[in-house]
């Protein structure tokens, strides 16, 4: 068996793993979009011929582990297409949304090539790509063991990341005998406010393992709600401001909408307009309330005593454009939740264009960003940051609310591999995290006593 690392080696995005079985059986894990300033090439190109990839199985819908699915499409994969169900029902609104922002993006970047006598991009994939490689899901459920190969096995067990996440265990018949390896995907927390907590998985030879946070630990848990609540009435209420939060569509808005529908509930938030400013948000909140099975005990039991936990007076979600664009020229106080989490695309580029240069708004950062996106620049503190092309001061709060991360840190991460015997894994690979929080994470796990500990760079090929 060989695997071979052409997306999130040493980096946080574009997650793509490709495994050949001894038969010859070529099983992709995930299949990214590289996001982030400067990845646009990363994008054109797979490393690999798509058309000899036999099955493809994807651990969750964000896009930088979906989103370069239709272009494999495009370009000659006509295998299944293996998910949770509620990861489908994600990835048939998000690829859609994908397509569009990166050919308006493209446009914008290739203007720019154009200027410097640089070869134009092409399109990666149109809605018609998108529409094709819909038709090649197929829903596999947690814990139900399927046959995907003739040699291969697949096993999903629940990651706690987002709405459908999966761990993914092959079982591998190789040379009269097996081979288990495993696939972390990305590692939620134990005590998420609406998901179930990851669960722990079957004994694995070879694990590829995230390490987002593999060099911090997260906060003690403070109240989130009073925090948020501080924070809302210090801006909003006090400064007459906005609240800017760029957000994940996915779990992460969610999380937040439900926090403000609990203090609305309770009587404690002031009467404010709360929008819900992204076409895929609202059609992601919608999807979430149709997959009640991922939800923890705690919001089924409040669902079932308040009623819906993702609506509230004052909330109003917003697909229509014009309807977006009078947000943004509204100077009244209110909170403003839009997509993308990093801030590299989508609506929540405009209003933090429209917001960041006045100091009585705040930009609210909940999860985690790229250290070459635009969340990664006001989250580092840079007092300057280029939007659309143009120079904006950065003049506006900024303010951080690690409790929202979606990913474990490395306690977490630790926590999550002690299901296992470590010494019957023979090897662990480190992959989705930047090469010094990768390289601080592996000091750690060999200390907890794990074996060989490896930290692949980007087209790195290993034998097991």
């Amino acid at each position: 068996m060989k695997i071979q690392f052409f997306g999130a080696a040493r980096q946080v995005t574009g997650s793509k793993h490709l495994v050949t079985t001894e038969k010859g059986t070529r099983v992709l894990l995930d299949c990214g979009l590289f996001q982030g300033l400067n990845t646009d090439e990363y994008n054109q190109k797979f490393g690999f011929d798509p058309a000899t990839v036999d099955v493809l199985v994807l651990s969750h819908a964000h896009i930088d582990h979906s989103g370069l699915i239709p272009r494999l499409v495009a370009q000659g994969f006509r295998g299944p297409i293996y998910c949770t169900s509620a990861t489908k029902d994600l990835c048939d609104l998000m690829l859609g949304d994908s397509a569009r922002i990166q050919e308006t993006d493209l446009e914008r970047v290739n203007r720019r090539r154009k200027k410097r006598d640089q070869e134009l991009l092409e399109t990666l994939y149109t809605d018609d790509d998108v529409d094709r490689a819909m038709g090649l899901f197929q829903s596999v459920e947690y814990h139900e063991d399927r046959r995907i190969a003739p040699d291969v096995r697949l096993l999903f067990t629940d990651t706690g990341h987002i709405l459908g996440s999966a761990a993914v265990s092959l079982t591998i018949q190789e040379a009269g005998a097996e081979k288990r390896l495993f696939f972390s995907g990305d590692i939620g927390r134990p005590h998420d406010k609406i998901l179930r907590m990851p669960e722990v998985f079957p004994q694995a030879d070879f694990i590829i393992c995230e390490s987002t946070y593999g060099d911090r630990l997260h906060p003690v848990e403070a109240d989130v709600k009073a925090g948020l609540l501080k924070l809302v009435r210090e801006t909003c209420v006090e400064n007459r401001g906005k609240v800017i939060i760029p957000a994940f569509s996915v779990d992460r808005t969610q999380e937040l909408v439900y926090a403000l529908d609990r203090l609305s509930s309770e009587g404690l938030l002031p009467r404010l307009p709360v929008y819900v400013d992204s076409p895929l948000s609202v059609n992601a909140t919608r999807v979430m309330s149709q997959h009640p099975e991922c939800f923890n005990p705690e919001i089924l039991k409040y669902t079932a005593h308040d009623g819906n936990p993702f609506d509230f007076p004052n909330l109003h979600y917003v697909s229509d454009v014009a309807q977006s664009k009078a947000i943004n020229a509204s100077r009244e106080p209110g909170i403003i939740i839009s997509a993308s989490g990093m801030a590299e695309a989508g609506r929540i580029k405009h209003h933090i264009k429209n917001n960041v240069e006045d100091a009585k708004n705040t930009i609210l950062l909940v999860g985690y960003a790229s250290p070459s996106s635009l969340a990664g620049a006001l989250k580092r503190g840079d007092r300057e940051v280029t939007i659309f092309g143009d120079r904006f001061q950065v003049n506006a709060r900024v303010a951080v609310m690690d409790s929202f991360s979606a990913h474990g840190d490395y306690a977490e991460m630790m926590q999550f591999l002690d299901c296992q015997d470590k010494q019957k894994v023979q090897r662990l690979f480190l992959v989705h995290g930047d090469l010094e929080v990768q390289e601080n994470f592996r000091e750690r796990l060999l200390a907890a006593g794990w074996p060989r500990i490896d930290i692949p760079k980007q087209g790195d090929g290993f034998d097991l």
